[in-house]
């Protein structure tokens, strides 16, 4: 079942709205579903969904919540905030 999305199990579906990124492995499998709101209306639409995770997973992370902290650490997943390029200076 994994060679359906590729070789990296993430597929992102959706052309306008919402996107649905879907996540499979052999051992686990899901579906993320981002859509607009308050918080994502600043973005352009096709990336509607880095938007909103690298958002939401900074909101997550800052609220220094030990339980939060334990469960990402649990999954092996850490977050860091990143500048942001400027991409007249940088190209």
């Amino acid at each position: 079942m994994v060679g359906a999305m590729g070789s990296n199990g993430l597929a992102v579906k959706g052309e306008t709205g919402s996107k649905r990124i879907e996540l499979e492995c052999e051992h686990q499998s899901g579906v993320l579903y981002v859509v607009p709101s308050e918080a994502s209306w600043v973005c352009q639409e096709e990336m509607l969904h880095v938007h909103a995770l690298a958002g939401f997973l900074r909101e997550l992370v800052n609220l220094d919540n030990p339980d939060v902290g334990a469960v990402l650490q649990r999954w092996g997943i850490y977050y860091r905030p990143r500048a942001l390029v400027d991409k007249e200076r940088a190209g």
